[in-house]
């Protein structure tokens, strides 16, 4: 009779073990059972998109002068060079800076022979001015002495990009809410909260480049310079218990 009990103990501890404690023949699940059901989840993505007036732009002008010697080149590059940034430095642009400087040789090629025929030399500077000043500068630029006018790249200021930001997140957030309400509707279900959160970027384009290279303007034509818009995207995905 001990030993029964004995056994009938142990076989009870099992089945606790296990969640289940047999009473009369009947299954009775305890909370750490039920604890360990698993949770049923829907995982939604929505998507955001919010636009900045580019308010600012990036110029980069040139200096490009040929002639027959290294030295020649070399100093008509420099003066034409200086007094384009002279300029520049009057109008307090921003972040002005060399983004190039070379001199080549050129040569010409007949009859599989070369000749050395001159020296090409180039100076290149990039600066930061508001968009509305930017056609007026290239202008004076281009009268001072550049010969060239590379690129001109479009931006939004921070603020403006940060605030675009936030949008494109609340609307993202909005976007995925509203796609699992529609499925839960349709599926009869009830939405209990939201499990994780996450926000996959609020990504910010590259500048908008006009023209990669632009001859410089007819000295008699004013140069229009117009922004455009940069457009701020976000993604957020929800994972909601239901």
């Amino acid at each position: 009779m001990k030993q029964s009990v004995i056994a009938y103990a142990v076989s009870l501890s099992v089945l606790v073990g296990v969640g289940v404690v047999a009473v009369a023949g009947m299954s009775v699940f305890t909370p750490a059972a039920i604890a360990q059901e698993t949770m049923r989840t829907l995982t939604v993505t929505g998507r955001g998109s919010e636009s900045a007036a580019t308010t600012r732009a990036k110029v980069t002008l040139g200096v490009e002068i040929t002639g027959k010697t290294a030295e020649e080149v070399q100093q008509e590059v420099a003066r034409r060079a200086s007094a384009v940034v002279d300029l520049l430095r009057s109008r307090s642009v921003s972040e002005l800076e060399t983004t190039g400087l070379r001199l080549n040789p050129q040569y010409s090629y007949e009859n599989g022979r070369s000749e050395l025929v001159g020296y090409q030399g180039v100076n290149t500077v990039s600066f930061k001015v508001p968009t509305a000043e930017a056609g007026p500068l290239i202008d004076e630029a281009v009268a001072a002495g550049a010969t060239q006018v590379q690129g001109i790249e479009f931006m939004a200021e921070d603020e403006a990009i940060a605030t675009a930001q936030e949008v494109a997140l609340r609307e993202a957030t909005q976007s995925a809410r509203r796609q699992a309400d529609a499925v839960f509707d349709a599926l009869g279900f009830t939405a209990r909260e939201i499990v994780s959160i996450q926000i996959n970027g609020a990504n910010v384009p590259m500048p908008l480049p006009v023209a990669a290279r632009l001859e410089a303007a007819n000295a008699d034509v004013s140069t229009p310079v117009i922004g455009g818009e940069q457009t701020v995207e976000a993604t957020v995905t929800l994972q909601i218990s239901y």
